[in-house]
């Protein structure tokens, strides 16, 4: 027997979790052509911490193990964190980062769909609060590294924290586009004089824009496929082009531009990818807009006048802490009844 035509199929949450994990597959393969295969080590070292960090909650929960590590939620979490911080981050960053993810921010709320918080963002927020030097050191583009970081030259570094004789750090990482233009902007050089600079590109940094374009593709595809709507991804980009349109039109040799500030740091993939995660945004259309624009003006100010470099984590956590409010602001009267003034 067929169901009506116009009842759709409910998605399960494994078929959403690896729907998520296929859209990002774009923007991985672009930064294993652009910065090396290392961003493949710090998958697998995160993948297989989630889910032996999940099955061991799990088991001292008295819980089933198969059906939660098999759903693809902490593998989700997983791959969204690696991507957040450097891709040759030292082994044992990402496993802490990973043990606060899922240990702390996911189990300790109850698991999965009772967490308040990104999970991934938590992890975030406590890696670059605690071991701010290593969350700084990024992959050089090939066309700007000395030397090129192939997959046993990563292994061994990020392992080991070993380079062949002969070569450094400098070598092969370089800071975020965010982070030298806060740096140079002190220094008292003009915006246009930084944008000169061999590590920025056309939109933002060299490589890294063309990484930020495959998260819009993966976030279109995931809105093509019905798993996120368009309200907290435009809000959230809309707020933070209009607020950084200001400052611009205010002062261009002082703030970047909107393009700039839209394409730059983890805008793309906190937009798509971070700030729609169902369980710990808001829920209601009206509520989803405020959510996202709440986002967009934090990740603007925590760049700007904050004292770090990029504020998608910390916007997406504290609007998180405003959700339930948002959704009991926005939540929308039952049919023929009228909404409380309260």
């Amino acid at each position: 027997m067929q169901s009506s035509p116009y009842v759709l199929a409910p998605n399960s949450v494994s078929r959403i979790m690896f729907t998520v994990l296929l859209a990002l597959l774009p923007a991985i393969a672009v930064q294993i052509w652009l910065f090396g295969p290392a961003i493949l080590i710090s998958l697998a070292i995160a993948t297989i911490s989630a889910l032996g960090f999940e099955a061991f909650v799990l088991n001292l929960r008295e819980r089933p193990i198969w059906p939660a590590i098999s759903d693809g939620s902490a593998i989700l979490t997983a791959w969204l964190l690696t991507l957040s911080i450097p891709s040759i981050a030292p082994w044992w960053l990402t496993v802490t980062g990973i043990f606060f993810a899922i240990v702390i921010a996911k189990h300790l709320y109850g698991g999965l769909g009772n967490n308040v918080f990104n999970p991934a963002m938590v992890g975030y927020a406590a890696l670059i609060v605690s071991f701010p030097v290593p969350m700084t050191q990024w992959a050089a583009p090939d066309s700007l590294a000395h030397h090129y970081l192939d997959g046993i030259d990563a292994i061994h570094y990020i392992f080991n924290h070993r380079l062949p004789d002969g070569w450094s750090l400098d070598a092969i990482s370089s800071a975020t586009p965010l982070d030298t233009l806060r740096t140079q902007l002190k220094l008292h050089h003009s915006v246009s004089m930084i944008r000169q600079m061999p590590m920025f590109g056309q939109l933002a940094g060299r490589g890294s824009e063309m990484v930020a374009l495959a998260y819009l593709a993966g976030g279109l595809f995931l809105f093509t496929k019905r798993i996120i709507s368009w309200h907290i991804p435009l809000a959230m980009l809309g707020a933070l082009a209009l607020v950084s349109g200001i400052f611009w039109l205010i002062d261009p040799q002082y703030y970047a531009s909107p393009l700039f500030e839209l394409v730059a740091g983890g805008s793309l993939l906190g937009a798509f990818f971070i700030a729609t995660d169902p369980v710990s945004a808001a829920t209601t259309p009206h509520g989803k807009l405020i959510y996202g624009a709440g986002i967009g003006i934090l990740v603007y100010l925590i760049r700007e006048f904050g004292a770090y470099p990029d504020g998608v984590a910390f916007g997406v956590l504290l609007m998180n802490i405003a959700v339930p409010l948002i959704d009991a602001w926005t939540q929308p009267a039952p049919y023929g009844h009228k909404k409380d003034a309260a």
